[in-house]
Parts: structure tokens; C-alpha cells; sequence
């Protein structure tokens, strides 16, 4: 009989903020790469930065508010709150470290070789370009800056979240023979001391913080925007001698914590909380390297930090950026070259979508496909008259929002329009309180949210008046109604007009808007009420097919994997033989050294140009292959706290077209960094196999697509028939 193990123990999980920290650790790895173009490098090393500062920001706040609320309970790994916020620290010291190597060992000397020098040091100007920048502080930035002193009539003044500030010790200037004066005698024995005081400027962020110098013998330079505030402190404080000036930046806690049971006014309670954001707890503390010690203890004293939660930056803080830097022009042949959205295949420009959609599903895969049909789909409905109504979910939309604009615009045209605006998706939470007033002032129906969930969910119902009766046309997606960022991350959507998916996707409205819970689905599958038993239950059949000798297979690809019972689940069917292949970009919990699964499970992750956003589930199923998408990541908060949706995809040449997208990713042999027993992630092992690149290749693929579509409409325009021939 075989052995059996109990997979809820800890030992069997890995602990979700290290492994995030792990994921970093690849994105890091990119940064690194001799291979990629160098502009690309910067990008990654900036990309770094950002997401460090989203996850102290939330992740390592959240586990700071347990230890302070003396939450002892440990997490699936077995770990309390505070042995994880130690292990954190310790990897983000480590994080950190690695970062300013790679910039200052790697990237900095490559910029130079390259033609771009970055002056590091106000102090290593010439003459010349000292007059320069002198001015340009004078003409762009004195204006502009608020010197802040700090005494008895003066407190300690709040220090923004994530801004750049430099504090200086000062003194003024006729301290010393004021003090002399009155102690006499300590002038013969050297011993006179000023009295420092504390000054500190804010660096503003609406001036670009990388200035440009005059290019010499064809090299651009550049200089930080804090080393010219700093050479010119001087002007700010006219009475006072700068005793020393250093560079230091704060993280605040900025989880919101909402009482939305208590909330008369969901839209002002999140007002009233971004507001309290700049209040948060601070949790990190970034000082250059060398900071005097007389001015590192006032301001750690003042930011009541401890001495583990300081960094000390061996270069500029805040490597964000770099990601203005990789704008800079003139250094195209350092960068990948820009890839352009393809038109999508099945689609003329300027296509009735409704005439298309009727005639068969369309399936989008973006950033390789064009994001501009999601749009059309929006902005036609808007105009169309036979459309009654449009519902939608919005969840991040871009800053100048077409999307929105088409909703504005069908609401004024005398449509139904019904749009649920999350004001919880963290940090986007401004943006979406603007779009939805903007929305109820055209005429919309708006919806916040639900309360105590976050609706993630992607989807467009559109209601038509046809000859045969009402249709409905859907929009499901796994990524965001965003033209923007639909450049940059990799989903996929469909468009339908199955009847089947039309009842349930005017079901899911009805739910979001009102109490009518429906007995039963047709095809979706939604969370937080049922779509995590729909994912056990997938698992569990293939468990039971491989225990029958039956075909077993999961392909799963998606974000994060942290859900303690989908891991156990997966353990357990990998245990009967199921073979489970895993394309996780992120956070990842699970283990591929448990005992008992035989080698059966694989985790891969790709960090590459382009952002591995979709979820995408295949499971094989004796032979009766199904495939699913959706918007939920397997963890606890897509499956238990989140409207979530997650959708078969039904049509045969359509299903080919998703499990191709999987087959490309497992193919990859050159972005794939595999799961390793240590718990260690590596590059795939490259012996004897050809270098594949899965991004490089679907942008092969649509481009190939669009050429010879182009060829073939050519084609199509000058042929002429043999009797208009014989005419003429």
C-alpha cells in the first residue's frame, strides 16, 4: 500500500512575502543580464525599486501591524508574523545590496562606455558646469522649493510618503563670536561649539529629476536634481552655515483600513482614507551611505523608527529613476525594439463587431494583439441604436480613458449604462473616485464596489434589440480595461454572443447591483461563493482519472499560487499521477520537493519584456480537454475576498489557439527560470536545447499573421477576372 502524507504541514509550503522577495530577486536577474540590451537593464533595476516600494508599503506594513497587535497566529508555512518580518528584512537588506552592485559595479560604467555618464557628485562638476546647473536652480528650481527649519516655534514637519527630501544640520552664522563673547575663557582652550539646527528641503517631484548638461565631444550627461539642490542649499538657508547635507526618503504604511459596514459613504470613507495615507506608520527609512550620525539620530529619532527598518544607499535613492533615464533619446540601439500592437486576424478594419462576434468568438490576446477592438466594442455600442444597455466592470483604467469616454458618451445618448467602479483597487483608488463622478455626472449608473470584497472581475455585457430579439454580447478578460497598460501585460479575452454566457453575464450585474443571487451558472464560475470549489473539484477529477489510468494533465498559468487547499489538492493529485505543470509569475508557495508526488510537479516563471498577467487553466480530463481563463490568481484573497470570474473557453479552434499560448510558454528556454527543490530559481538549463524565447515568438507570430493578411487583401484589390479582361 502506498505510504500517505498529510500536506497541510507547514514544512510543505514556502512563505509568500520571501517568495515574493524571491520574484524580485528574478526581476533583478534581468537587470543583470549581460545579454539584454543596456537601457533594457536600467528598465528592470527601476521595476525593482518600484516593487520594493509597493511591498513594504503593504506587505511588510500589514505584518508590522500584527506584531503590534500581538497576532501570533503563524502563516501557511509555519512562520509567526514577526519571524517573518525578520526573515524579510534580512532578504530585502540582501535585495537592496544587490540592487545599488548591479548599478554602481555593472550599469554605471556601461552607461559611460556607451555615451551617457551620469555625474554622481554636485562636488565633481567643472567650472563650467557648475554655472550651469547654479542657474538652472536659480531660473527652475528656487522658485519652486519650501526650505523648512526646525526649532521650538517650528516642529519637526510631515515628511510626505516616497518623496525625496535632504536634511542639513545648520547654524548660524555669527553663532561662533556670539558664543565666544559670552564664554570667554573657552576660547583659549578651543572648545566652543555651535548649535546645530535641523533644516530640510522637500526635492519636488514636478521637476524631472534627471537634468541634462551640455553634451561634451558628443557624450549626454546627466546629474540628479537633489545634487544641484544640494550645491545650492546655501541660497535656501542665507543666515546659516550648512554644516552637512544628506539625501533620505521615507515608506509609509499605506493599507487602507476601511469600515465598510460603518461607511454611510463608501466614495468619501476612501477620500478620507488616501488622505490619511500620508499619516501612515513609518515603516522604512532610506539614507545615503555616511550620513552624519548627528543628523541620523534626530531624524530617526523624529520618524520613531528602529535601527533594522534604515537602509543605507551606497548611490542616489529611489532608483525609480532609471525608468526616465531609459527615455532619454538618442540611445535606440541600447533598447529592444519597440513592438507595435498587431491587428487582430479575424477582424477588417472598421469591422461591425456585432456582425463578427455573430458569426463566431473572438479570442485577443494582447499585447501582441491589438487592445483597439475591446475599445471598438465599447465606443459602437455607444453609437449603436439598436443597443439598450451596457454593464461593465472597471477595475484600473488608464489616465485618459477612451473606455470611459464611451460610457460618458452611450449614458448621454439615452443608453442603460451600469458600471461597477472598484474604489478599492489599491493605489489606483484617486483615479477611479475621478471616473466615477465623471461617470454619474454623464449619467451613468454607478455601483462602488460591494462591501468587504474587491470586484476584480473583467467583463462587458452589451444588450442589442435585433430582428430576432434581444442579444447579449460579452466581454470576459483577465487583465484590466486598460489601453495602457493592454501595451505592456500579456492577457487574453473573448468576445461572445453565447446565449448561455449572456444569461450569466447579465446574472453577475444583477448580483453586483442588487440581492438577486442566481440558482445556478451556465458557464462562469465566480468567487467568492463558488469558484474555489469549481477549482478543487477540476483538480480532484484529474486525481481520479490518474487513479483510473485514464489521460491526467493540469496546465496552470497565473500570478500568484498561495492558496493553502489548492496547493494541498494539486500535492495530492500529483501523488495519484497526475502530471501538473505550473506557469507562475510571482508569489509561489508551493514546494516541488514534497514527498510522495514523484517528480509530477514543475513551476516555471517568465520575467520578461512584456508583464505575464493572463490565468489561464487547461485540464485534460480523460481526453475531454477543457480550458479556462479568468481574472483569479489561486490565493486565498482572489478566491474568498474578491468577485472574481472565471470562464470556459468553448469554441474547438479557439481552445487550440489558448493551449498554444501554454505550450509556447513551457517551450521557453530563455525568460524561464524553473522551481528548483531548494527552493532556489534558475535559468532552464540550456544544454543541448535551441534558445526560445516565448514572448519573442508570439510576436512573431502576429506579426506574420498581419503581413500575410496585408499580402492577401493586396492581393484580393488587384486581381482581375479573366472576363473584365477579355472586355478591355
Amino acid at each position: 500500500m502506498a505510504e500517505t502524507y498529510d500536506y497541510s504541514k507547514p514544512e510543505y509550503y514556502y512563505n509568500r512575502e520571501l517568495s515574493w522577495v524571491a520574484f524580485d530577486q528574478r526581476v533583478l536577474g534581468e537587470a543583470k543580464d549581460k545579454n539584454i540590451p543596456l537601457f533594457e537593464r536600467l528598465k528592470f533595476l527601476s521595476i525593482t525599486a518600484s516593487n520594493l516600494d509597493e511591498f513594504f508599503m503593504v506587505r511588510v506594513a500589514s505584518l508590522k501591524d500584527m506584531v503590534n497587535a500581538g497576532y501570533e497566529k503563524k502563516d501557511i508555512a509555519g512562520m509567526t508574523a514577526k519571524e517573518q518580518l525578520d526573515a524579510v528584512n534580512v532578504a530585502t537588506h540582501q535585495l537592496v545590496e544587490e540592487q545599488y552592485n548591479t548599478y554602481n559595479r555593472s550599469l554605471l560604467p556601461l552607461l559611460a562606455m556607451n555615451g551617457l555618464e551620469v555625474i554622481e557628485r554636485h562636488e565633481d562638476l567643472s567650472a563650467e558646469d557648475a554655472k550651469f546647473v547654479d542657474r538652472y536652480f536659480q531660473d527652475n528650481v528656487y522658485p519652486v522649493l519650501t526650505p523648512m527649519a526646525v526649532d521650538s516655534s517650528r516642529p519637526f514637519p510631515l515628511i510626505r510618503n516616497k518623496s525625496l527630501n535632504l536634511g542639513a544640520l545648520v547654524a548660524k552664522k555669527d553663532e561662533e563670536k556670539r558664543l565666544i563673547r559670552r564664554h570667554l575663557f573657552q576660547r583659549k582652550s578651543g572648545t566652543v561649539e555651535k548649535e546645530l539646527e535641523l533644516a530640510m528641503v522637500q526635492i519636488p517631484s514636478v521637476i524631472p529629476r534627471i537634468v541634462q548638461l551640455p553634451e561634451k565631444a558628443g557624450v549626454k550627461r546627466v546629474i540628479l536634481l537633489e545634487q544641484i539642490v544640494e550645491r545650492n542649499m546655501d541660497k535656501l538657508f542665507l543666515n546659516y552655515d550648512i554644516e552637512c547635507v544628506f539625501p533620505f526618503r521615507i515608506m509609509r504604511n499605506a493599507d487602507l483600513s476601511i469600515e465598510e459596514d460603518d461607511a454611510a459613504d463608501l466614495l468619501k470613507e476612501i477620500e478620507k482614507q488616501l488622505k490619511m495615507r500620508q499619516w501612515g506608520q513609518v515603516i522604512r527609512l532610506e539614507v545615503e551611505e555616511g550620513m552624519d550620525q548627528r543628523l541620523m539620530e534626530i531624524i530617526e529619532k523624529e520618524l520613531m523608527i528602529e535601527e533594522q527598518d534604515i537602509y543605507y544607499i551606497p548611490g542616489p535613492l529611489d532608483l525609480t529613476f532609471l525608468m526616465k533615464m531609459y527615455g532619454l533619446p538618442g540611445f535606440e540601439p541600447l533598447k529592444t525594439k519597440p513592438y507595435t500592437p498587431q491587428p487582430v486576424a479575424e477582424l477588417a478594419q472598421d469591422a461591425n463587431l456585432f456582425e463578427e462576434i455573430r458569426k463566431h468568438d473572438i479570442l485577443l490576446h494582447h499585447p501582441y494583439e491589438t487592445f483597439a477592438p475591446v475599445v471598438d466594442f465599447i465606443k459602437q455600442a455607444a453609437k449603436d441604436p439598436d443597443v439598450l444597455a451596457i454593464k461593465q466592470t472597471l477595475y484600473r483604467v488608464s489616465g485618459n480613458s477612451p473606455i470611459i469616454a464611451a460610457l460618458a458618451q452611450a449614458a448621454e445618448n439615452g443608453k442603460q449604462v451600469s458600471v461597477l467602479v472598484e474604489l478599492k483597487a489599491r493605489f489606483d483608488e484617486e483615479n477611479n473616485i475621478i471616473w466615477a463622478k465623471k461617470l454619474e455626472k454623464a449619467g451613468c449608473h454607478v455601483i462602488y464596489g460591494l462591501v468587504g470584497l474587491k470586484t476584480h472581475c473583467k467583463i462587458t455585457l452589451v444588450v442589442r434589440k435585433e430582428e430576432h430579439g434581444i442579444c447579449r454580447y460579452v466581454h470576459l478578460g483577465t487583465g484590466n480595461y486598460n489601453d495602457q497598460t493592454a501595451k505592456l501585460y500579456t492577457d487574453l479575452g473573448v468576445l461572445t454572443c453565447n446565449e448561455a454566457i449572456g444569461e450569466d453575464a447579465t446574472a453577475v450585474f444583477n448580483m453586483l447591483s442588487g440581492y438577486s443571487e442566481p440558482l445556478g451558472w451556465n458557464h462562469l464560475a465566480l468567487a467568492p461563493l463558488w469558484l474555489k470549489d469549481k477549482f478543487l473539484f477540476l483538480i480532484n477529477r484529474e486525481k481520479d482519472n490518474a487513479l483510473a489510468n485514464r489521460p491526467a494533465r493540469i496546465v496552470a498559468k497565473m500570478n500568484s499560487l498561495c492558496d493553502p487547499d489548492v496547493i494541498k489538492a494539486l500535492y495530492e493529485a500529483a501523488a495519484a499521477g497526475v502530471k501538473i505543470e505550473l506557469i507562475v509569475r510571482g508569489i509561489c508557495c508551493l514546494r516541488t520537493d514534497v514527498p510522495g508526488i514523484h517528480n509530477n510537479i514543475s513551476v516555471r516563471s517568465i520575467v520578461g519584456n512584456f508583464l505575464e498577467h493572463a490565468r489561464i487553466f487547461y485540464f485534460e480530463n480523460a481526453g475531454k480537454e477543457e480550458i479556462y481563463m479568468g481574472s483569479a490568481d489561486w490565493m486565498p484573497r482572489n478566491l474568498e475576498r474578491r468577485v472574481e470570474i472565471l470562464f470556459p473557453v468553448l469554441d474547438e479552434s479557439l481552445k487550440k489557439k489558448v493551449w498554444h499560448v501554454l505550450e509556447v510558454q513551457l517551450n521557453d528556454t530563455q525568460k524561464a527560470h524553473i522551481l528548483k527543490k531548494d527552493g532556489t530559481y534558475e535559468k532552464v538549463d540550456r544544454r543541448g536545447k535551441p534558445l526560445y524565447n516565448a514572448q519573442e515568438e508570439f510576436c512573431r507570430e502576429y506579426m506574420q499573421l498581419a503581413t500575410a493578411k496585408v499580402k492577401e487583401a493586396k492581393e484580393q484589390r488587384t486581381f482581375i477576372p479573366e472576363t473584365h479582361m477579355d472586355e478591355t
